[in-house]
């Protein structure tokens, strides 16, 4: 990728075209001292395609919070959309979701999470899980659901878990149904828009595909078509090394992501007041100065971390390993700080602790320059380590 092509097709196209039409006046709950870097009534909203839903273009990643005095802040900030799952923190993070949410009104914040049931689940199993989702939250319902984690279209059109969807929309525990994506995006977007099924589309969406055409086509598809498009991973991994020396700018990262009009909001993962307070003054303004472009190219030149899942792996492994499933799992540990989701994600693999014995030479060859050899030998060890001494 050239810095041209970064600067003129990507930022400034978008960044001009984002903020049109979209500002209006929000909930205002938080002090006076809370907009310090953000004017009142200047959030920017989006509509989340055909459900009629209005949100903030910056919402609340709950993944990896523990304290529900982040949760707080957010919604008292003004935040309206909080996004968990089913086995996120194994069930705790719904728990925490569902106590700091029980009396308040039902009309004044969104909840998403979402459910992987395994592909060979049926839909009375589908359907338990969601009932066990609910009991943890405290609703009757949850206003987005989503079948977790899809990476192809078998899975997406699963009829079983289509049936579950459909079953617990018409029983009044949901209200609009989703699929979560963080490989093959724009074939799965250009599926859900052929088939209509999906009202929301959770997809990875980051400064790393700039220049990916047939992803940026595919959300513009999309939005075209009414689904309503929520990004994560917007901050590639929030750092581009293993020692966290070389931060990425997370603040120009969640801009660069919002510029795109056919994104409505963004979900970045929030554990603290600082960091909610960064990613809240980018509500009202998705407009990337000089800096924040030169900062963004500049981490572009860097191998970093973040996995983009595009797949070209597959195959070339003589072992026959899960390299993308592992090199996220790497970014988990290494770059979010989330080693239990790392150890979950490895589990899940199915893999030994030392997966590449044998090999004298790696046969993989990454796109983006990993060192697949070495990430793999690194992460696979994490799955002796017991889970309670990981959080």
């Amino acid at each position: 990728m050239t810095n041209s092509s970064l600067n003129r097709r990507n930022f400034l196209k978008l960044g001009t075209a984002a903020t049109a039409g979209f500002v209006a006046g929000g909930r205002n709950h938080a002090s006076a001292n809370s907009f310090n870097q953000l004017k009142k009534n200047d959030v920017i909203y989006r509509t989340l395609g055909n459900t009629g839903i209005r949100l903030p273009i910056v919402s609340m990643g709950v993944m990896r919070a523990d304290n529900p005095n982040i949760l707080k802040a957010a919604y008292n900030i003004g935040i309206t959309h909080f996004d968990t799952a089913h086995g996120y923190q194994e069930g705790r993070n719904e728990e925490m979701v569902g106590n700091f949410f029980k009396d308040k009104p039902r009309d004044s914040f969104i909840i998403a999470t979402k459910i992987n049931p395994g592909r060979d689940a049926s839909t009375r199993d589908f359907l338990d899980m969601l009932d066990v989702s609910l009991r943890r939250l405290q609703m009757e319902y949850v206003d987005i659901l989503y079948l977790h984690a899809v990476s192809d279209t078998k899975h997406l059109y699963n009829e079983n878990f289509i049936e579950a969807l459909k079953l617990a929309k018409s029983e009044g525990k949901v209200k609009h149904v989703g699929f979560s994506t963080h490989r093959n995006m724009a074939d799965l977007i250009n599926a859900a828009v052929d088939n209509g099924f999906y009202e929301v589309i959770l997809t990875t969406y980051n400064f790393r595909y700039a220049d990916d055409e047939h992803l940026n086509n595919a959300l513009k598809r999309a939005h075209d078509a009414g689904i309503g498009i929520i990004g994560m991973k917007n901050m590639a991994g929030g750092w581009l090394d293993e020692q966290k020396t070389k931060p990425v700018n997370c603040k120009a990262a969640l801009k660069w992501a919002l510029s795109n009009p056919h994104v409505h909001t963004c979900i970045p993962g929030i554990v603290s007041y600082e960091m909610l307070m960064e990613n809240w003054s980018v509500a009202s303004d998705v407009q990337l100065d000089n800096k924040e472009k030169n900062d963004l190219e500049l981490a572009l030149h860097e191998t970093g971390m973040f996995c983009k899942g595009c797949n070209e792996c597959e195959g070339q492994c003589s072992h026959h390993l899960p390299v993308s499933d592992l090199m996220r799992s790497y970014m988990y540990n290494y770059a979010y700080s989330y080693p239990a989701k790392a150890r979950e994600t490895v589990l899940a693999a199915g893999v030994s602790d030392n997966p590449c014995s044998g090999c004298m030479e790696c046969s993989v060859h990454c796109r983006a320059g990993f060192d697949v050899r070495k990430k793999i030998s690194d992460i696979a060890r994490i799955q002796n380590v017991p889970s309670e001494f990981l959080v």
